[in-house]
């Protein structure tokens, strides 16, 4: 028995070292599938940062390019306005002298009005005519020349 008992332990070690050998190259399997799973996972995880980063670069030139649209419009509503600005102050003083030159002929008028008894009847003095110098908007009288005080009165 004794030799039977020896023999069975014997196979038994072989057993157990040749499971212990299927252990470790299940193992191994399992640690090469692992490693070869990890390099996939960091090579989808380089290629999403890849396509990140590529779709960030886009987007950055896609603002660059409506950035650089925005100045130019920014630019041209500058220029319009400052134009603007400079046709309003030219009109500005425009009007300016033009009242100041309403103003004095109205009192040219109403002075030759009240010294109208003073220098003869009213028939020697002309009447303005609906279109002169009376009327603002009309600036047909800007091109006439001014009369002498000679010419006004008739002595």
């Amino acid at each position: 028995m004794a030799s039977s008992s020896g023999t069975s332990s014997g196979s038994s070690l072989i057993q157990n070292s040749g499971s212990e050998e299927d252990l470790q190259a299940l193992m191994d399997q399992r640690k090469r599938k692992r490693m070869i799973s990890n390099r996939e996972s960091a090579r989808r995880s380089r290629m999403r940062k890849q396509k990140h980063l590529d779709d960030l670069m886009a987007q950055v030139s896609q603002l660059r390019k409506e950035n650089h649209q925005i100045i130019t419009g920014i630019n041209i509503t500058t220029q319009r306005y400052l134009s603007v600005e400079a046709d309003n102050s030219i009109l500005r003083v425009q009007i300016s002298e033009l009242s100041n030159r309403l103003e004095s002929l109205n009192e040219i008028i109403g002075s030759l009005n009240s010294n109208n008894g003073v220098f003869g009847d009213s028939s020697t003095f002309n009447e303005p005519a609906a279109d002169s110098f009376l009327n603002p908007w009309n600036m047909a009288y800007l091109n006439q020349p001014i009369m002498a005080s000679a010419e006004i009165f008739h002595y």
